[in-house]
């Protein structure tokens, strides 16, 4: 380890990480970033889907050359029951416009390109190495201690998971609240190219994202995700913490359950398992922020909290971006203060407040209660569910008009949850 000091250390080498190192290397800093794995991306398990914006704004065009998996343009939602699916599909032939495409990818290739371009632009990487605390003079950050190596720098970014156990260290990150948290696994289940576009009704080189709502989360707040990659399909669930404790059966089991469901199991039929893997995922959304800046530190991606769980699409990875960006934007500008106080470095909230970033989590920053209501993964699958068998079981018997069907279903939610449902879920949104 170099005994020099370091304008910047960053620790964590997701796409945050990564891309921070990247931005300050570029400026000519000089960028140390630590990683606990064996490589960038190795302890990450994203579902995952990259919308492409914020990244194609630091490294145009990046899509032609970055090991991406498939552009999406087939959304599909499905309401699941444990026997049936309400599926809304969307497809499209979007025009080339890379700002406003997205990719599914795998982090544990994706990652390790982002590190290399990083590398490339003059950053030192470090992986296989944990950081066990921050260094401090007084109340400011001043460096890392990883093992029995102290590493001092004007800058530390922590880019260090969902879970960041350094930015809770120094008073950042408050106590961790299970209502803010869930958990996901997933599965990485290799099939043929030709065999997910069959099956997928997809042409060569298009990727689907599908998302569920129901069953899959044992009717506790969270869902089921599938994304297509090349050769493989992600196929995974994520269940909040909140009423885990109130789960019928254990986390594995539900995904062995979503993978039998009579929607999923002919899509994922022959497949063979490749990879297993779980993760805490950050779901509080504005509430969960923490203090982002302090002295001589900064927290981006996951151990800000910066994610959006929508219902109908998930983001994390172009908010982490953006957000890494910021911020080393913002150390570059304090070297060349040459102050790194808080106030300093303040402009990187600034920035995000400015940009999409804080802007969208304050948008819907309603959403997080709102997707905590029961009815969303229990009563309102089974509704539209029975609404639909209602409409498309033939059976001889008497005629009913379909407004009938439709309220004596309604009825079964209750009218009045239906309305409050209802406006408090368009305010949310």
């Amino acid at each position: 380890m170099s005994e020099e000091k370091f304008d910047a250390i960053v620790v964590g080498a997701g796409v945050a990480g990564c891309i921070a190192g990247y931005v300050m290397a570029q400026a000519g800093l000089d960028v140390l970033i630590i990683e606990r794995g064996n490589s960038a991306g190795s302890k990450n398990m994203t579902g995952g889907r990259l919308y492409a914006h914020s990244l194609e704004s630091i490294m145009p065009g990046f899509a032609q050359q970055a090991p991406v998996e498939r552009k999406v343009t087939r959304e599909k939602i499905s309401f699941l029951t444990d026997e049936s699916a309400v599926t809304m599909d969307y497809h499209s032939e979007q025009p080339d416009i890379p700002a406003k495409a997205s990719y599914t990818v795998l982090r544990n290739r994706f990652d390790p390109w982002l590190m290399e371009k990083a590398e490339e632009a003059g950053a030192q990487f470090i992986p296989g190495v944990r950081v066990d605390a921050l260094l401090r003079e007084g109340n400011r950050v001043t460096g890392v201690q990883a093992g029995e190596d102290a590493l001092e720098a004007n800058v530390v970014i922590l880019a260090d998971g969902v879970n960041s156990l350094l930015g809770r260290s120094v008073g950042m990150v408050p106590p961790p609240s299970p209502h803010h948290y869930a958990v996901g696994v997933k599965e990485l289940i290799a099939l043929p190219a030709a065999q997910i576009e069959d099956r997928f009704n997809l042409a060569p080189g298009e990727g689907a994202a599908w998302l569920f709502a129901g069953s899959p989360s044992n009717g506790l707040m969270g869902g089921g995700f599938l994304y297509t990659n090349k050769d493989s399909i992600s196929l995974g669930l994520v269940c909040g913490l909140g009423d885990i404790a109130h789960a019928s059966k254990s986390v594995p089991q539900m995904l062995e359950d979503f993978k039998q469901h009579p929607t999923i199991r002919p899509l994922i039929q022959g497949g063979e398992l490749l990879e297993y893997s779980a993760h805490m995922v950050p779901e509080g959304g504005l509430e969960m922020v923490p203090s982002l800046v302090d002295d001589g530190v900064m927290i981006v991606g996951d151990a800000a909290g910066l994610c959006l769980n929508l219902g109908y699409t998930v983001r994390g990875m172009d908010l982490a971006i953006a957000s890494a960006q910021a911020a080393a934007n913002a150390a570059i500008a304090a070297k060349q203060r040459q102050d790194f106080s808080s106030s300093s470095l303040m402009e990187y909230k600034r920035a995000l407040e400015h940009s999409f970033v804080l802007r969208d989590m304050h948008h819907y920053r309603k959403v997080p209660a709102m997707m905590e209501n029961p009815r969303m993964f229990t009563q309102y699958p089974r509704m539209v569910a029975d609404i639909m068998s209602d409409l498309f079981i033939i059976d001889g018997g008497p005629n009913v008009p379909v407004r009938a069907k439709i309220m004596k279903r309604a009825k079964q939610v209750g009218l009045i949850n239906l309305l409050k449902d209802g406006i408090k879920g368009a305010t949310a949104l």
